[in-house]
């Protein structure tokens, strides 16, 4: 018997959602979910700068409207944004007008054509619309830094073992995985620069 992932599963069933880069060059594209947050993206930021690194910053309208300062932040050092609703909200629990409405509320401060479902959590019928608009990015690596318990070490050397090109990996710079994200970025930037792999934004 085949066993599958549920990414693996979602890949198969969303092909027109975006999982991964198609390129030939040794490339990764780092994503942050869930900021601004006015401690942790800063941080982040200055990781990125050290490494010589840029990624996209997957913004919740509600935290951009909070934190404008910080939001200017990414934009001014080089890095790209990309919606992530105005309330993180949950796709599969939330009808597609409201759905719709929140996210172009999010592009009121978020001017991006890009999005990225909170949760990963998108109907067919949400896809179907929004893919008219933006493109929909999802992921092939997930840290699981907001998860309290994580073993980190093992977390890092999955990341490591499935880094490829054109693989968008996903951290939070949020307070809930803030303790995990300060174990796990700079290991992992520093694995994925002495690979030779450069780190893009989308």
């Amino acid at each position: 018997m085949f066993k599958y992932t549920i990414t693996q599963l979602l890949q198969f069933f969303t092909p027109s959602l975006i999982w991964r880069v198609k390129t030939v060059d040794k490339t990764v594209y780092l994503t942050f979910d869930d900021g601004p947050h006015p401690q942790i993206t800063p941080w982040v930021l200055n990781q990125l700068k050290l490494s010589n690194a840029q990624a996209t910053f997957f913004c919740v309208g509600e935290n951009v409207t909070k934190f404008p300062d910080t939001f200017n932040e990414i934009l001014n050092s080089g890095n790209e944004v990309g919606n992530h609703t105005f309330n993180h909200i949950n796709g599969w629990k939330t009808n597609n007008e409201n759905y719709f409405n929140n996210i172009l509320k999010c592009k009121n401060v978020v001017d991006s054509n890009l999005f990225r479902p909170p949760y990963g959590r998108i109907k067919f019928s949400q896809i179907k619309m929004l893919k008219q608009h933006f493109q929909i990015i999802m992921w092939d690596i997930l840290s699981r830094d907001y998860e309290a318990n994580l073993d980190t070490k093992k977390a890092i050397q999955k990341i490591k073992n499935n880094l490829r090109h054109g693989s968008i990996l996903v951290f939070h710079d949020s307070a809930k995985a803030e303790k995990n994200l300060k174990l796990m970025l700079p290991e992992i930037l520093q694995h994925i620069q002495e690979n030779g792999y450069e780190m893009k934004s989308l």
